[in-house]
């Protein structure tokens, strides 16, 4: 797959697709299969560009692992804000394409809906992969909302430029909400459910801790 070489062709890439997007998508059911995806990036002068993908799918019952994968490369596009997909999109399809089992849902710790341009992360890999995909953020990147309740799954709808783009919502008590979006076949209520499931001991979900893990794990092994 060919990906844009300049910011302004990415820019109207994201434009162009964004109409495909669907958030108004109910989860069929309780999904059986849940896969974050994350990437961790060399912050060393001498490794500039290393990145390394992860992808992990969790049995949605029990949270345990069901299959896992990494791969260090190199992100040819350059850091831009609101175009991080653009870096990673390319590590994260490679091992996509070898993954032996299909999950029902995609975490990805970044995006979907609530981006300036209404086209995250999870909006582009929903959209390549055919799988219904959102997105947690740890901090909200566009958007305001109202005070969010200290229970566990409270919340309050992000708002940018009159619309509801995500959810801040309370996934431990008392802890600092993370930031849900909905990014393709999914719609927000969906998104936040699942969320909710995979957060029974920590803030942010298991799938996105267990990618991260094994993300950071993959760029040591490379940069030792």
């Amino acid at each position: 797959m060919t990906f844009p070489a300049t910011p302004e062709e990415a820019i109207a890439l994201q434009e162009r697709l964004r109409d495909r997007v669907r958030v108004d998508v109910p989860l069929p059911g309780n999904p059986a299969l849940v896969a974050g995806v994350d990437v961790a990036y060399a912050d060393s002068e001498d490794t500039e560009g290393l990145v390394a993908g992860a992808i992990v799918i969790l049995d949605a019952a029990t949270l345990d692992v069901v299959e896992s994968a990494s791969l260090v490369g190199r992100a040819e596009f350059p850091y831009v804000p609101g175009l991080l997909a653009f870096r990673e999109l390319p590590t994260l399809l490679s091992i996509w394409e070898g993954l032996r089992h299909r999950p029902d849902v995609v975490v990805c710790d970044g995006y979907g809906v609530a981006h300036p341009r209404r086209f995250g992360l999870a909006c582009h890999f929903g959209l390549l992969t055919g799988v219904p995909t959102f997105g947690v953020g740890k901090t909200a990147f566009v958007g305001s909302h109202a005070p969010v309740g200290d229970a566990r799954g409270a919340s309050a709808d992000l708002m940018f430029e009159g619309d509801v783009v995500g959810r801040a919502l309370r996934t431990r008590t008392g802890v600092k909400p993370v930031f849900v979006s909905a990014g393709h076949l999914i719609d927000l209520d969906g998104a936040c459910s699942v969320t909710l499931s995979l957060t029974s001991g920590y803030r942010l979900p298991e799938t996105t801790r267990q990618a991260d893990r094994l993300s950071r794990d993959a760029l040591r092994t490379a940069m030792s």
